[in-house]
């Protein structure tokens, strides 16, 4: 029997074969194998007739072309999961929806450009909800398949969960990332706004739309993000031993949190504060429902946007979920939207003014409102992930323990506007608190296949 849950940290997997030790077309195989043993359960990858033929080539290629350690690039070899809204050539987009491929394509998108050349491998197509909104895909978690693994990049983090890839690239507009990190049990990275070029990405909506990635842990995600963000700065070796102070946004928002996300939140902090950590409570967000409703007027108004000839032409093939969404957005008048993305730039404003003010360098929130849902009808809110999204900043989730059901919880670490570099540095740090709560709680070993 196979179990449906899997590790292959990134950092130990493009080591070996950037050494040598390891091979991209046993890694290749490696990948299709397990692809092979479970994925008819989990459902993580787009279907792909030929997969392992295709992938054995390339693998071929690459261990052909660089001729020692040296030369091979950081990701030579490496297997990869890609968003199925990301444009791969050689592979369909079909964005999780019925409309015709043909209709959906376009030049490759710049995130796997940057993937290719530092030697990756692209083992297919992880699927997504539909065009990236709400509707769910096929994928379940696979801690236990009756349970969502979230959305919208459901595929790409079930896929590194259960063992499929060490490295998937998904999307966020307001918690796509975030929450199936969370739900399925790994580590998710959504830069600040804009660090990733989205061109050749579907857009779901403009302003809030990222690109960011999946791995076991945070080592794994700041080797990808070396790979794929702009400017990127090396962290300074001296700054990892350092802890930052920690803030805890008291109020209203926190407390759309259910109970058992808040004790599991509670004590993180105590472990933290054990450690050493500086943990401050800063109200903020009093108006936080006036944020929602501010951040969803922009959303659906762009996502009508987006899809102004689509829908017109194949308006019968959306699904419900999706129709609904763009439907609400073609009642926002352009008015409305820009008052929203005022209140949206002043929210931003404030909230970097509320943590400079207390000296808070990252926030830390519950990346969920609980465990996964046992529902596979829905993707689960994104409300804990909301208030970040809005204002553009980074954020990681790191595995923090578990539900009394044995489903994964989630602690989100936020970091300031375009200081992506020195989250991940700190996160480290913080990850290496939780890793003792990480596997705690009733859990239970992996279904079986």
């Amino acid at each position: 029997m196979t179990t449906l849950l899997g590790r292959r940290p990134l950092v130990q997997e493009a080591a070996a074969l950037r050494a040598g030790t390891d091979d991209p077309v046993a890694a290749a195989h490696r990948t299709c194998d397990r692809v092979d043993a479970v994925d008819r359960r989990v459902r993580a990858f787009a279907p792909e007739p030929g997969r392992r033929t295709r992938l054995a080539a390339a693998a071929g290629v690459a261990a052909a072309g660089e001729p020692g350690p040296v030369e091979r690039p950081p990701l030579h070899g490496v297997l990869v999961g890609v968003k199925d809204i990301v444009r791969v050539d050689g592979l369909p987009t079909r964005a999780g929806s019925a409309l015709p491929p043909e209709e959906l394509g376009g030049p490759q998108a710049a995130v796997v450009d940057r993937l290719c050349a530092a030697g990756a491998l692209i083992a297919g197509k992880t699927v997504t909800a539909e065009f990236a909104v709400t509707a769910p895909g096929p994928t379940r978690n696979p801690h236990n398949p009756a349970h969502t693994p979230g959305g919208s990049s459901s595929g790409s983090a079930a896929a590194v969960a259960a063992g499929m890839v060490p490295l998937a690239i998904g999307t966020q507009t307001v918690g796509s990332m975030i929450r199936p990190a969370a739900y399925c049990g790994v580590t998710g990275f959504k830069p600040t706004y804009g660090r990733i070029p989205v061109d050749g990405v579907i857009p779901n909506a403009v302003s809030f739309d990222t690109l960011g990635c999946y791995a076991t842990d945070v080592a794994g995600v700041a080797l990808a993000a070396s790979v794929l963000l702009d400017g990127w700065r090396a962290p300074r070796p001296e700054a990892g031993g350092r802890r930052p102070v920690l803030g805890i946004p008291a109020g209203p928002y926190l407390e759309r949190a259910g109970e058992e996300a808040l004790r599991a939140f509670a004590d993180q902090r105590e472990l933290l504060r054990a450690a050493g950590y500086t943990v401050r409570e800063v109200p903020v967000m009093d108006d936080f429902e006036q944020i929602v409703a501010q951040l969803f007027t922009m959303n659906r108004y762009e996502v009508a946007r987006a899809h102004t000839d689509w829908f017109a032409r194949f308006g019968d093939r959306y699904r419900e979920q999706t129709a609904v969404a763009i439907r609400q957005g073609h009642t926002i008048k352009e008015a409305a939207y820009e008052a929203a993305r005022a209140r949206r730039a002043e929210f931003r404003e404030r909230l970097a003014a509320q943590g400079s003010a207390a000296g808070v360098e990252l926030w830390l929130a519950p990346a969920a409102t609980g465990p996964a849902p046992a529902d596979l009808t829905t993707t689960g809110t994104s409300i804990m992930c909301l208030p970040w999204s809005n204002a553009g900043l980074p954020v990681l989730s790191l595995p923090a323990g578990r539900a009394a059901n044995g489903m994964p919880l989630g602690l989100q670490v936020v970091g300031r506007f375009g200081a992506d570099e020195d989250l991940l540095t700190a996160a480290a740090g913080i990850e290496g608190v939780l890793d003792g709560v990480a596997a705690e709680g009733p859990g239970r070993p992996g279904l079986t296949v």
